[in-house]
């Protein structure tokens, strides 16, 4: 009897060895994730949650309080958290739209952005390397950062949504892209062939379930099936989609964050108009509830509180500059030059420019790279990333004070709520009208 006793007191504690930090880390960590909305709507949503989970975060992370740590299970925590994070960012996004006027004008403002930013940056650091760290890392958009709060601030669907959510495509993309091509290990013409083969797969992922549908009918009927209840077949068919791609681009050496947009973006390709919402709805749930507020919450906890004491002025600087070199151009941009946004006011402007000025993802990115890689040291990519923080915390506030003080934002909104839905139903009926003649037409030839 003794011995079973001990023998079970050795396989408890051995048990206990591999998992319990990890265990401790996330009751913290969703603790924070709790208390985040509670303390937003105590302070009336003027200080987002995002950015109260990032504050959270640090103060619970190792340079304060140090109750929480990233391990190895709460880093794979926080990568899924990106990749839902960036799906959802991708499902709200149109592709219709990433061909626009507007998208154009967005991508050229970035191109000049960077280039003038690499360029004044390779004066100051006299190192190439470097100074592209620092240009991408500050002319980036936390695309999926600031969607749950447009959402917040219900500005999804509205004029300076779309128009924040176009920039912060190109926001997040042209970085990704350039920090493969300029910062990788591997020949340019090399990157070039993986980031098409990525494309390829990404394709293939997409037609694949249609194609088996057609192909084998059983396997649609079980799939229709068991969409429901216990078995939920469509969360986890998306699921397994942004893990096949968030795979693809570990394999490849590419950031993962491209694997869940794409992920995202072909979601909205594939499903039905009429099932978005619902499904939206569901992601909401699945994402929301952990996964995201996991990943905003370690982000928080790498920021070392000691560099920001002992720089202040450093840290404080990093959202001037990312101000200046990102919010600043896309201001001007809307203000000299027709970019097809319809955006009429300079308060709406303002508030495109300080969304787009709001990066931090793209930021941990960058300086991660740049310190494996030598480029950059860890104090320097701790300011950055303090600095990333800070935009994540001013910048959205003073976006949601700027549309605030505007007596007709109510209106402006509702108006651009009911010319959205206009324009969706009369695409819809085009789309309607366009099968019915193609219908006819096959039956014409038959």
């Amino acid at each position: 009897m003794t011995h079973t006793l001990a023998a079970d007191v050795v396989v408890l504690a051995a048990g206990s060895t591999d998992y319990t930090p990890s265990l401790v880390s996330f009751a913290w960590i969703m603790a924070v994730a709790l208390l985040a909305p509670i303390v937003a709507a105590m302070l009336r949503n003027r200080l987002p949650s995002v950015a109260l989970l990032i504050i959270f975060g640090m103060i619970i992370g190792p340079s304060i309080l140090d109750l929480a740590h990233e391990d190895p299970g709460i880093g794979m925590l926080k990568e899924i958290g990106v990749g839902a994070l960036f799906l959802l960012a991708g499902f709200e996004i149109d592709l219709g739209t990433l061909k626009s006027k507007q998208a154009k004008t967005a991508f050229t403002t970035w191109l000049m952005c960077i280039i003038a930013c690499i360029a004044g940056a390779y004066f100051l650091v006299d190192t190439i390397p470097l100074a592209i760290v620092m240009g991408i890392a500050v002319t980036s958009t936390a695309l999926g950062t600031i969607t749950p709060m447009l959402k917040q601030d219900k500005l999804i669907g509205t004029r300076v949504g779309d128009s924040v959510m176009i920039h912060g495509a190109v926001g997040e993309l042209a970085p990704i892209t350039a920090m493969a091509l300029l910062l990788g290990t591997r020949a340019t013409w090399l990157t070039a062939l993986i980031l098409l083969a990525f494309l390829g797969i990404a394709v293939f992922v997409a037609v694949a379930p249609q194609a088996i549908g057609k192909l084998a009918p059983w396997v649609k009927r079980a799939f229709i099936a068991g969409a429901g209840a216990t078995n939920q077949t469509i969360l986890r068919l998306i699921v397994l989609i942004l893990a096949i791609l968030m795979a693809v681009t570990a394999v490849f050496e590419l950031d993962i964050v491209l694997g869940a947009f794409a992920a995202g973006i072909i979601l909205n390709r594939v499903v039905p108009d009429e099932f978005h919402k619902g499904l939206e709805n569901r992601l909401n749930v699945l994402c929301y509830s952990m996964l995201i507020p996991v990943f905003f919450v370690v982000s928080g906890m790498s920021i070392d509180w000691k560099v920001i004491a002992d720089k202040p002025l450093q840290v404080i600087g990093i959202p001037l500059l990312i101000l200046f070199t990102r919010g600043l151009p896309v201001f001007l941009r809307e203000n000299v030059h027709h970019t097809g946004s319809e955006i009429e006011t300079t308060r709406e402007r303002l508030q495109v420019a300080l969304y787009a000025a709001t990066g931090l993802p793209i930021i941990v990115a960058v300086t991660t790279v740049a310190v494996a890689s030598g480029i950059m040291d860890d104090e320097h990519a701790s300011i950055f990333i303090a600095g990333g923080a800070l935009t994540v915390v001013i910048f959205p506030l003073l976006s949601s004070l700027v549309r605030s003080n505007d007596p007709n934002a109510e209106e402006k909104q509702k108006e651009d709520e009911d010319s959205t839905a206009e324009s969706r139903e009369e695409a819809d009926h085009a789309e309607r009208e366009q099968a019915v003649k193609d219908e006819l037409r096959k039956d014409s030839n038959t």
